[in-house]
This record gives structure tokens, sequence and C-alpha cells, in this order.
């Protein structure tokens, strides 16, 4: 399915960011704020890998877990860039971005519990 291909693809990316911002961490003076970053997209990018995995078996209904992973890539997108975009450049990506990206990864995890409990058709 093409959908898991794109989110298996995407995974790999925030994969590679988050190591980058680790990387970016602990070699940066004052990076405090990149391992949280590096930690959101390292986690979310496993959970969105697992997610595929549940989907392609059958074990989680295909559009709920779908949008939750989907979910996991914006919300990891949005909290990791904001806190990178204040560690590099000293403003936030977009106003409430981090908050946001927190309650859409919330939701998400939500909508994984729920898929894994709504019957299939």
């Amino acid at each position: 399915m093409a959908a898991f291909r794109l989110l298996i693809g995407l995974a790999g990316l925030m994969g590679a960011a988050g190591v980058a911002l680790a990387a970016a961490s602990a070699h940066g003076g004052d990076a405090s704020r990149l391992a949280s970053a590096s930690a959101m997209l390292l986690f979310h990018a496993t959970a969105i890998l697992a997610v595929v995995a549940l989907l392609e078996r059958g074990l989680l209904h295909g559009g709920i877990g779908l949008m939750a992973a989907f979910g996991f890539v914006i919300a990891a997108t949005l909290f990791a860039g904001d806190l990178t975009v204040r560690q590099y450049a000293g403003h936030s990506l977009l106003p409430y971005a981090a908050p946001t990206g927190g309650t859409l990864m919330i939701v998400s995890w939500l909508a994984v519990t729920l898929a894994a409990v709504v019957p299939k058709r």
C-alpha cells in the first residue's frame, strides 16, 4: 500500500533527524532543547513503524490506525521543529507549534488505542 511506503519513508527521515539532533545536543554548548526534540523524533519514528506493521497484519482498524500514524508524523514534526528553531533561530516555528504537536501526539496515541479495540469490517 502506498500510504505504508510513505509512512515508512517518513519514519526513516524522522529517525535520521532524531539522530542528528541527538548528536547536536551532545556536542553543542547549550543545546539541551535538542535532546527533547531528538527523543520525540526517534520514539515516534519507531511508533510509526510499529503501527504500519500492526496495520499490515490486520491487528488495527485501518482508517484509525493510518490517522494515528500520520498524526505522529505531523505532531513530531511540529514539536521537534519548534524546539529546533527555538534553539538555532531564537524564535518559535509558529505560535503554539510545540503544544499543538504534543496534544496531537496524545490524540494519536489514543487513536492507536481506539484502532486496537474497534472491530474491523
